[in-house]
């Protein structure tokens, strides 16, 4: 009916603004590639694995920073009398160049904790399990994931577990 059911804003960062080596130092994220992408869903496919696909929405936000970054105020939230003043981020933000390694950072670690292994010549792949009874593969793309395995219940707690 065009009505506006919900509000939503997001602060987004002027990365464009930053500069490699003054701002920033990493921004490289590991990926899978599309072969090997392709790869794990023949194998799923040939099994009959249970495969989801999730899109991680808040990847980029509440991630830790190593450089400190200011952002001016928003136009049209300035603090009237301190215009002037920035503000210091905390966490990551939408727009800052190295946001996507900090995820990638958080979430390997995630899955490290998890007793995933990456895969040592494709650093997008982790694999947890030993056996074709408890076997899950993870793909990882910057904020999207895929996983498969061989066992339902074991990917539905890997999905309520993240």
């Amino acid at each position: 009916n065009g009505e506006i059911a919900k509000y939503k804003a997001r602060l987004v960062a002027k990365g464009f603004l930053q500069k490699p080596d003054l701002d920033f130092n990493e921004v490289f994220t590991p990926v899978a590639r599309l072969e090997t992408i392709r790869l794990v869903v023949a194998i799923a496919s040939y099994k009959d694995w249970a495969m989801h696909q999730l899109d991680v929405k808040s990847a980029f936000l509440n991630g830790p920073l190593k450089e400190e970054v200011y952002v001016k105020q928003p136009p049209g939230f300035e603090i009237k009398g301190q215009e002037e003043k920035v503000y210091k981020l905390k966490k990551d933000l939408y727009g800052l160049k190295q946001a996507p390694r900090a995820w990638n950072k958080r979430i390997d670690s995630f899955l490290m904790k998890s007793n995933f292994t990456k895969c040592t010549s494709e650093h997008g792949v982790y694999v947890k399990g030993s056996n074709s009874n408890d076997l899950i593969i993870l793909c990882l793309y910057v904020d999207d994931l895929l996983i498969t395995g061989s066992n339902k219940d074991a990917l539905q707690k890997f999905k309520i577990d993240i």
